[in-house]
This record gives structure tokens, C-alpha cells and sequence, in this order.
């Protein structure tokens, strides 16, 4: 958590990089990946620490699961983040600040939260489904194979 922290303040110099959180990932007690939060720098919203870790993490060890491993995020993580934590197989979070410290300085993902429970059509962001036979024919095909890798 110590050094999860410490990428945290990384950024509290460089206001252009993104906000204030960091985050390692560790597996059998040993640091495998590391983040800090990117997203000005890069110009990509989904450079949070979190998932900057985990992308560390992966190439590191050169997997998608993460099933024996543990994320220390300096912060409580958001929708995306949390997401991509299930998404890894991490086992256990740890977290410094929960999301409504962060809500605090300015960082509020509520509404992300209250959104994802609502009908795709009455989000703020509306959601509209087309092509469904189209789309649907691939993943019939996608069954079909008997050789694939799920993950």
C-alpha cells in the first residue's frame, strides 16, 4: 500500500499527467505491476492506475489472469476500475481513500454507479440496440468453436 501511495503523489507535481492515485499489483508478496493515473498525460480516459497496473501486470507476467494476485490501490476503485479488477481475477482489493474522499477533491463517480442499474434507454447516455440478428449470427459462430479460450 506503501508504494501504491507513493505513486499517488506522483502526481501531486504533475497536475498534467492526470489525478492523485497510484496502484501496484502483487502476487506471492512481491510488487508484478504498477500504475499511476495517466489519463491527460495520454489523452485516454481509461488510464487510471488501477488499470494501468493491471496492464503492467499482464505484460509482466505475460497473462490475463490475475487470479493469484492482489491489487493496493491508493484509492477506492471507480466503475471502470472495479470492472477491470473482476475482469483480471484478482482476488482481494485494498484501498487507501474510498470514493467519497475522492468524491471530496473532485472526483465523483456516483452517478457512474446509480447508472448502471437503469434501463439502457433511460441513462443519461441512452444505449440503443441494432443490428441484433446481424451481430447475433457471430456469436452463433463463436459457440460453435470448440477449440476457444475463455476468458
Amino acid at each position: 500500500m506503501e508504494r501504491a501511495i507513493e505513486l499517488s503523489r506522483k502526481n501531486l507535481g504533475r497536475p498534467d499527467d492526470g489525478g492523485p492515485f497510484g496502484a501496484v499489483i502483487v502476487k506471492s508478496g512481491q510488487i508484478v505491476g504498477e500504475g499511476y493515473n495517466s489519463v491527460l498525460r495520454l489523452k485516454d480516459p481509461t488510464c487510471h492506475a488501477e488499470v494501468m497496473a493491471i496492464r503492467d501486470a499482464c505484460q509482466n507476467l505475460g497473462t490475463h489472469d490475475l487470479s493469484d494476485c492482489e491489487i493496493y490501490t491508493s484509492c477506492e476503485p471507480c466503475p471502470m476500475c472495479l470492472s477491470a479488477i473482476y475482469w483480471s481475477r484478482m482476488g482481494t482489493i485494498y484501498f487507501g481513500n474510498s470514493r467519497k474522499d475522492a468524491e471530496r477533491i473532485g472526483f465523483d463517480d456516483d452517478f457512474i454507479y446509480q447508472q448502471i442499474p437503469i434501463d439502457p434507454l433511460a441513462r443519461k447516455i441512452p444505449s440503443y440496440q441494432c443490428l441484433k440478428e446481424e451481430a447475433g449470427t457471430i456469436f452463433d459462430e463463436w459457440s460453435r468453436i470448440e477449440n476457444k479460450m475463455m476468458y
